[in-house]
Formats: structure tokens, sequence, C-alpha cells
């Protein structure tokens, strides 16, 4: 009796957040990652004292080699009990296409017992084969949304953000949405005075950015609609401009009621928000790289009202287009 007691308490002061170490996944991130968490359990341990603060242990996780079965491989301090938090970080290598049975499983039982999974970039197709994913939104990074939504049609995936917080799954985008990944989980386990004080301390920005800052538009074009193949075409090369229904059912021969049902079956997207996302994609070219007034860029890439096109960009980017501008102009240069 005394032992499950004490075993219980134990449960109650610790939170472990396993890093796994899988095939290819990237030593930085993990690494990355336990520092950054270590540093909030000594943040957390340096505020005044809090009733029932669970103290904060990161382990890494790899499969044994006799086994092939997971097993802790550090600790960052003594621990012996089940992970509270699992994370999948990115691989340099990006999605690998076999899928690891051992891992799989190990998860399922992890989210079984009560734990919360979380992917980073391309993680999220290792999380994505337990088959949580059905009906969730997730994220990934922004250059797989094709592959994904291909290999996980259940998964609803927006990878506009950068974070996804779903309760027991959080997903976060790109390679570098780690420190995204750990600030959120600082801020849900730990509250926010914590994880302010470790962004101030690595002098990183406080959740809140998005992946669709930085993303280009990557339209889905792994269905086998080609039907919707063709008016996707021309939709690029008319550069969005050309976007009356009417014409794009022309393009695909078929009805405008059926062109506009499958076409957002097959890309996610309804054809209204498909040539927005391609107007606003030729726009943050064009704010990056020239300095063409914004007015003249949304009439460039077909709007003639400018608070319409003002309207979209912020919508779709989460910017205004001069905020976007000022954040990512890289080689500045009149254009006649």
């Amino acid at each position: 009796m005394s032992g499950d007691s004490d075993k219980n308490r134990v449960r109650n002061d610790m939170m472990e957040i396993a890093l796994l170490v899988y095939r290819g996944a990237q030593q930085a991130a993990i690494l990355g990652m336990t520092d950054l968490l270590i540093a909030a359990d000594r943040v957390a341990a340096a505020l005044p004292v809090q009733a029932h603060r669970s103290r904060l242990v990161v382990s890494h996780w790899a499969a044994a080699k006799a086994t092939g079965r997971l097993e802790r491989v550090y600790s960052s301090a003594s621990c012996s009990t089940d992970p509270s938090i699992c994370i999948l970080p990115p691989a340099l290598d990006g999605p690998h296409d076999d899928r690891d049975p051992d891992i799989t499983n190990w998860l399922l039982e992890r989210h079984a017992e009560g734990a919360v999974l979380a992917s980073i970039c391309s993680g999220a197709f290792v999380l994505g084969d337990t088959g949580l994913f059905d009906n969730r939104t997730v994220t990934t990074h922004w250059t797989y949304e094709d592959r994904f939504r291909s290999r996980f049609p259940l998964a609803r995936v927006d990878t506009d953000r950068i974070v996804i917080d779903d309760g027991d799954i959080i997903t976060a985008g790109g390679v570098m949405a780690w420190t995204d990944l750990c600030l959120t989980i600082i801020a849900r386990f730990m509250g926010d005075a914590v994880m302010i004080e470790v962004a101030r301390g690595f002098l990183i920005d406080p959740p809140g950015r998005e992946q669709s800052y930085y993303s280009g538009f990557s339209p889905h074009v792994g269905h086998k609609d080609e039907a919707i193949l063709k008016v996707q075409e021309f939709l690029e090369d008319s550069e969005g401009k050309t976007v009356d229904v009417a014409t794009l059912a022309a393009q695909a021969s078929l009805e405008e009621r059926t062109l506009l049902r499958r076409f957002q079956k097959a890309t996610g997207y309804t054809t209204t928000e498909y040539w927005q996302r391609l107007r606003v994609s030729n726009a943050k070219t064009k704010l990056r790289g020239t300095r063409l007034a914004i007015d003249q860029i949304g009439w460039d890439v077909g709007y003639t009202d400018p608070s319409a096109f003002r309207k979209v960009f912020h919508r779709i980017v989460g910017l205004s287009p001069s905020d976007y501008r000022r954040r990512f102009a890289t080689a500045l240069k009149t254009v006649a």
C-alpha cells in the first residue's frame, strides 16, 4: 500500500516531457528543446512558491537495438513515471514513407494513458500514422501540405498556422517551430509568467506569429481529378486573374455547380479562396522584392479596389501589406 502511495506521489510531483529520437530526427531541435524546457523548470523553481507545482523532467527516447521498443536514453532528472507529453521533432531529410510500428504503438499506448502528443514539421507524418489526426485540424510545414493531404486524407490541414493546440494533440509547422511549440507547452502547463520569462531569456518571440507569414501558396495537386487539375493549371497560368465560374467550368468541361463541388473536394478550397491565395502569393513576392506602391501591387495582382486587396491580404497572411513589407522586404529595387 505504501509503495502505491509513493508511486502516486512521484507522479503528481513530476511532469515528464519525452522527445523521440527516431530515424532522421533533427539533433539540433532535440537539444534545443531540452535546453529550453530545462530552463523553464529552473525559471518556475525561482518564482514564488506555488502549491503543487510539478517538477519538469525532459527525457529522450529511442529504439533499443535488441527489441526495437522505445526506452529512455537520457533524462534530465531521475524519473520513473510515464511521459505526460511526447514530442516528435522535425527530420531534416523530410518525411519518410515507411512506417515504424514500434513508434506508432508506443504513441498510442501513451495517448491511451492520457499523454499529450505533439509533432513539429515532418514529425507530423510519424504522429499521423497513429490515426489520431482523423477529423482533426493539424499543421505541418507548408511545403509538405500536398504530400500530407494525400497520405492523411481525413485530416484537416491548416498550414497557415504555426501551432495548433487541440488539447491532447498539438502540431507545429516549420523546422524551427519547436521554439513556438515549447513556449506553447510552457504557457499551458507552467503558466504565462514562466513562458514570458523564458522567451525573454532566449530572445525569442512569444507564441503569436503564424506560418502564413513565411509560406507561399502550395496547392494540393496530388488528387486524381483530371478536370480539376486543368482548372488549377489555368488559374496558375492566369495568375488568378481570370476567375469567373463559367470560364473555369468551361476549362473543366463541367457544369458550374459540379465544378464548385468537385474543386473544393479535390483542393480543400473553394474556387474563390483558391484564386485569392494565388493573388496574395504573387503580392507577397512583389512586396518583398520591389518598391511598387501597395495599391499598385494590389492592382497588378488583380484587385481594382485597394481596400479589398488589403482586407484579403490581412485575412490570409495575418499581417497588413505594409507590415509584411517592413518585416520581409529583401532586395528592394525601383520598378518602372
